[in-house]
């Protein structure tokens, strides 16, 4: 059964069939401004019913120049109360989802987080630390009623191959959110995360917003791998952009909700947004970033954990009793104790035992 989900606004935006008419601002103008010289008159004069009458015409009397006045006062508010005004109509719809709020998933019961703790336990017991921190998170969401599940952001550190960013996705899994990946290694990470400010050339909104977009909802986890090794850019003005700068707004709840996409430029609530980050040291990650976050220090697997983790996956996959005991021939006979075995390598070995499964046979 799916998970429940709360619907948030995530956004203050009016789209363009809810704002006013400029004709009816200017009507509303034109009120308030007859009103209020009817106030002033009354104020002046007392409130006099018969010369009030006889002033009515005088009231509604508007010259030219109090109509230019009032019409571009009218133009200005309507302007305002657009913020797509400057997209165009591509852009525009790609803001369509996010019409009437978005929904955030949610855990009704302690006993369901729980739950989802023990399964993700249950397939990765040596990445328990992590576990037990966003178990933590879970129980708090749902003991205190929140609408949607929150838990500290993670930094995992640790070996390659020890199954960091695996486990990030699983968590995603069992918690029913949409997840996206960034690699810290491939382009400016920072621009990749955010996206970059409307106006220049190679402007675009980042995964945040796309991947919130695209799944319709306002709560994803976000992974981020080798966050340690990001670079970072300078603009031609000397600008410095750092991937773990453009976090610290988004890793503080307080300021996530209130946090304004730089291509849409539109304030969007980005505070039920998980995040889960991978490093291999903590060297290179800024004690700013450090303290926002639940640093965790992994160790390396033993063969032991390499083997149960293989064998619960190769039961997850469905593959057959032969594929199964051939692996499992694998580590009791110390056939790969001369390499250094990772969650990579067994994964493989996973592809190519469920790959030869599925290939067909020549008679």
């Amino acid at each position: 059964m799916p998970r429940a989900t709360t619907t948030i606004p995530f956004h203050a935006l009016r789209f363009e069939d809810d704002l006013p008419t400029l004709h009816e601002v200017e009507r509303r103008l034109k009120t308030f401004l007859r009103g209020l010289r009817r106030q002033r008159q009354a104020a002046q004069t007392g409130d006099d019913e018969g010369g009030r009458d006889k002033m009515d015409q005088f009231f509604d009397y508007l010259n030219e120049a109090e109509r230019r006045k009032i019409r571009r006062r009218a133009h200005r508010y309507v302007q305002r109360l657009d913020a797509l005004s400057d997209l165009s109509e591509e852009n525009r719809a790609k803001l369509t989802p996010i019409r009437g709020g978005l929904p955030v998933t949610r855990v009704t019961s302690e006993h369901e987080a729980d739950e989802i703790a023990a399964a993700l336990h249950a397939e990765m017991p040596w990445i328990a630390p992590a576990t037990e921190a966003v178990w933590h998170g879970l129980r708090a969401s749902a003991r205190e009623g929140l609408p949607g599940v929150r838990f500290t952001p993670l930094v995992l550190i640790g070996p390659p191959g020890v199954g960091k960013s695996f486990w990030a996705r699983r968590l995603a899994h069992h918690l029913e959110v949409p997840g996206t990946k960034i690699d810290a290694t491939g382009e400016p990470a920072s621009f990749a995360l955010t996206g970059s400010q409307r106006g220049w050339g190679s402007a675009h909104a980042g995964k945040l917003v796309n991947t919130v977009l695209t799944h319709r909802h306002g709560g994803p986890l976000v992974i981020i791998d080798e966050i340690e090794k990001a670079d970072e850019v300078r603009s031609n003005k000397g600008t410095r952009h750092t991937l773990t700068d453009a976090l610290l707004p988004l890793l503080e709840r307080m300021t996530a909700a209130t946090w304004e996409c730089p291509f849409f430029q539109v304030k969007m609530d980005m505070s039920w947004v998980n995040w889960v980050m991978t490093a291999n040291s903590r060297q290179g990650l800024p004690e700013p970033f450090q303290s926002r976050c639940v640093v965790l220090d992994l160790p390396d697997l033993t063969t032991a954990q390499l083997r149960d983790f293989a064998m619960n996956e190769a039961a997850r996959r469905r593959l057959p009793a032969p594929a199964v005991d051939a692996l499992a021939a694998i580590f009791e006979t110390g056939a790969l104790s001369h390499r250094r075995l990772s969650l990579r390598t067994v994964a493989r070995m996973l592809d190519r035992a469920e790959a030869l499964a599925k290939h067909p046979v020549l008679h």
